[in-house]
Formats: structure tokens, C-alpha cells, sequence
């Protein structure tokens, strides 16, 4: 396993999840008294687990039959256009 790929993925993944509407969603089923947090903690956990998983078999399936280029272009574009988007609604 080659480190730097892993950290270079890890902190990549960490940064986009951070303040996203995943992270919300589980910190408001954790501010329920009734729900234990480590009920929480794991099945949040379990459903990006099995979302990454999902990532991998479509990226590798598109990867097949997309140059990973074109595939980098229709995902920052997807991007700004969501950035456009929330900046217009606020």
C-alpha cells in the first residue's frame, strides 16, 4: 500500500465531508437523547463505509469506459455549479 496515495485519498475524503449535510444529518440524530452515540457513530459510519464502496465499483466500471480526465472535468464543473447554486440561494 503506497502511504502517500492513502493520505492524499483520506485527507481529501475528510476535508469534502466536513460540514457537509451527511455530517449534519449525524450530529442531529446525535443531539437525541434517545439514540445512543455509539449507535450513531456506527451506523453513520457503516453507511459511508458501503457509500465508499459504491464509489469504487462505479468509478472503476466508469473508469473503464471514460477517460479519468473527462471524469475530472464533469466533477469540478459539477462542482461549481453547486457552489454557484448555494451562493445564488443565500
Amino acid at each position: 500500500m503506497d502511504l502517500k496515495i492513502f493520505l492524499t485519498i483520506f485527507a481529501t475524503v475528510l476535508f469534502a465531508e466536513l460540514g457537509d449535510k451527511t455530517q449534519l444529518a449525524t450530529m442531529l440524530f446525535a443531539t437525541n437523547a434517545q439514540n445512543s452515540r455509539l449507535m450513531v457513530f456506527l451506523a453513520s459510519a457503516s453507511a459511508l463505509v458501503l457509500a465508499s464502496g459504491i464509489a469504487v465499483l462505479v468509478g472503476n466500471a466508469l473508469g473503464k469506459y471514460v477517460d479519468p480526465k473527462h471524469l475530472s472535468w464533469i466533477a469540478g464543473i459539477g462542482f461549481v455549479m453547486i457552489g454557484i447554486w448555494t451562493i445564488a440561494k443565500a
